[in-house]
């Protein structure tokens, strides 16, 4: 597992007063927390932090997250950023247990769609239902993305989670639960059959009961003529 290194300072003052002089001088807020330690706010220099936020490992790996020289290791629990800006706002960084096992989200790799017998044939879709799986396992065995290998997707294939080959200590929490949980990662099918089930249900919403059609069409019916004599 590669090691990435992220550089923080601890920060005494607090608030959203100070968090605002934080993010004018160039820096962000954050947080750190867990592993059953008390949580601490620290600042990052935001020029640096950004270039580390355009790389995947940032998102799903664990972090050296150095904090006045002493590191912590740490994973990404959260980020926000400026509505409009290229500006990340605040982070929250959680610690890890390197004893205790973690459930975290993990990006998919998807390889050889195109040598596919689905990616050469002429009006195939072929589809990514998920982009990332959560996973399970000890913080050493966290890999930084799962790789799906394609290359005998054919036409009319669907490819589940159960299909995924995980490295050692991992594993797919979700398939416990069931083998309604076995969710489709990847679907090919031809463009036609793609166009047919969108029209389906725009129609079917377009089309009145017959019920409803004979309801509609029927004239109103004349009132009840009353027996009492004025």
């Amino acid at each position: 597992m590669a090691t990435h290194n992220i550089t923080a300072s601890s920060r005494k003052v607090e608030g959203k007063g100070a968090s605002r002089r934080l993010r004018t001088s160039g820096h962000v807020p954050a947080i750190v927390y867990g592993a059953k330690q008390d949580p601490q706010t620290v600042q990052l220099e935001h020029n640096h932090l950004w270039l580390a936020s355009q790389n995947e490992w940032f998102y799903s790996s664990i972090l050296d997250l150095a904090i006045d020289g002493s590191v912590q290791k740490v994973l990404l629990r959260d980020m926000q950023r400026h509505p409009f800006k290229q500006q990340i706002m605040h982070l929250d960084f959680q610690r890890v247990d390197e004893n205790e096992a973690i459930r975290f989200n993990v990006p998919l790799h998807f390889l050889n769609q195109e040598k596919s017998p689905a990616g050469k044939t002429s009006g195939v879709i072929i589809t990514h239902e998920l982009n990332e799986v959560e996973v399970q396992c000890l913080p050493k065995d966290l890999p930084e993305f799962i790789e799906l290998d394609l290359s005998a997707l054919d036409v009319g294939g669907i490819v589940h989670l159960s299909e995924l080959k995980l490295p050692a200590g991992v594993i797919l929490p979700s398939l416990k639960l069931g083998k309604e949980h076995d969710l489709a990662l990847v679907i090919a099918k031809h463009a036609k059959e793609e166009v047919e089930e969108t029209a389906a249900p725009e129609a079917a919403a377009e089309v009145p009961s017959t019920k409803a059609a004979k309801a509609a069409a029927a004239p109103a019916a004349a009132p009840a003529k009353s027996d009492k004599k004025k």
